[in-house]
């Protein structure tokens, strides 16, 4: 609110339920920025924040019903939202629509997300324009509508330490997922016997579940960036990609390792994963204060290409790699995302057209990772059908930074004995 100005009024729109199938709907997950400001966990409602001589902040919720209780639980209705939820005002929500012209008339500047809702757009417009035809009535309408996003999204890139904690929560959980699902990658096992190991991991731990679809790749299906089907069955000698982390309080852990099935990294698979895992260990030692994410990619790309080298996979000097992209047969993604309520979390990634330095506070993915796909005939025969990424969740501290994920193994011997 001090950041939107004097006279200044938001309003902010949350997730309804998401219809699945016929009379199903998919489990509710609160709009992100919603649930950063206020912590309504519940769908259907409107917040708004007003700079003005109104209320503070007023929710527009759902009002408490017995029928619909005894179907779909509970709701907190207009009584829950002042009384749980720091509300200091709250309405029913069909009333919003008939109080718009009421709710914006001494605003100066609106921050409204144009597109969300056709309806509620639509009868904010219309009270602008019947306001500026009645402007010689001392009627004075906002000026401008701005993207809230504009704000809120630089504020979420800096975690307080309430979100750390959070998030460290979610990443213990995800190690405990992660160590379970190892101790399952044997042959003959199939990839959702791993998946259902790591849901059952955060559920068990009280995180609502995965925070994005988890990946069990094994074999040349780790290759697959986004591979999700998780259904073949596992194979002696071979890895398997995991890419999955808990869901917390609305916080996403982001973690990748890869395992070797049956137990011990052999020949080629061993070779790739020393050399991804180096090119993390170079990337995570750039990660500090004053660093930028093109810097830290830059210092996991020159390393995995020095292994793309060795492996012979390409050749070359590195900056010539480098310059002519060659590399992007078997790196082809970024080494960093911003991480928290969202995985690909919110917030610039440059300013002025330059990469931003970091900041403490500013959490993000260190992710480096090598696919050679079962197809490319370029590649040696020995190296097919290989995929490998190692990534950790960083959180910029003062003088460095705190690796949330160290407690999960990377060393070769360390992850063969964490697997027995």
């Amino acid at each position: 609110m001090r950041a939107m100005g004097p006279g200044s009024v938001a309003l902010l729109i949350g997730s309804s339920s998401v219809q699945r199938s016929g009379d199903t709907h998919y489990p509710f997950r609160q709009d992100s920025d919603f649930w950063y400001l206020t912590g309504f966990g519940h769908p259907g409602a409107v917040a708004l924040l007003r700079n003005d001589d109104g209320a503070p902040f007023t929710l527009f919720v759902q009002p408490r019903d017995k029928s619909a209780e005894i179907w779909n639980g509970y709701r907190p209705g207009v009584e829950g939202a002042v009384a749980d939820h720091g509300a200091d005002e709250a309405r029913p929500v069909d009333e919003l629509l008939d109080a718009i012209p009421k709710l914006f008339e001494k605003a100066r500047r609106i921050y409204h997300l144009l597109g969300r809702r056709g309806d509620i757009d639509a009868r904010l417009l219309a009270a602008l324009e019947e306001m500026r035809l009645r402007s010689r009535q001392g009627c004075d309408p906002a000026s401008e509508i701005v993207d809230p996003r504009s704000i809120l999204h630089e504020m979420r890139l800096f975690k307080e330490e309430e979100e750390v904690a959070i998030m460290r929560e979610a990443a213990g959980i995800s190690r405990e997922a992660h160590r379970d699902a190892a101790q399952l990658a044997q042959p003959g096992r199939y990839e959702y016997e791993l998946e259902a190991a790591l849901c059952h991991a955060f559920r068990r731990r009280g995180a609502s579940g995965p925070a994005y679809s988890p990946i069990v790749g094994g074999g040349a299906n780790a290759a697959v960036l986004h591979y999700i089907t998780n259904d073949q069955p596992l194979a002696e000698g071979e890895l398997v990609l995991i890419d999955a982390g808990a869901e917390l309080g609305g916080y996403a852990s982001d973690v990748t390792r890869t395992y070797p099935i049956g137990g011990q990294y052999r020949g080629a698979g061993r070779a790739v994963y020393e050399v991804v895992l180096a090119a993390q260990e170079a990337a995570l030692a750039a990660c500090r204060p004053g660093a930028t994410l093109p810097e830290i990619h830059d210092a996991a790309l020159r390393r995995i290409i020095e292994g793309l080298v060795s492996l012979q996979l390409l050749e070359g000097t590195v900056d010539d790699i480098v310059e002519n992209e060659s590399y992007r047969d078997y790196y082809m993604h970024g080494t960093s995302h911003w991480l928290g309520l969202d995985v690909h979390d919110v917030g610039r990634y440059t300013l002025d057209s330059e990469p931003r330095p970091l900041e403490p506070g500013m959490a993000f993915t260190v992710e480096p990772g090598i696919y050679i796909a079962k197809e490319n005939e370029k590649a040696p025969e020995s190296l097919r059908g290989i995929g490998v990424r190692i990534e950790d969740d960083v959180i910029v501290t003062a003088d460095g930074c705190e690796n949330l994920n160290s407690d999960i193994p990377k060393k070769p011997g360390e992850v063969e004995e964490w697997m027995r």
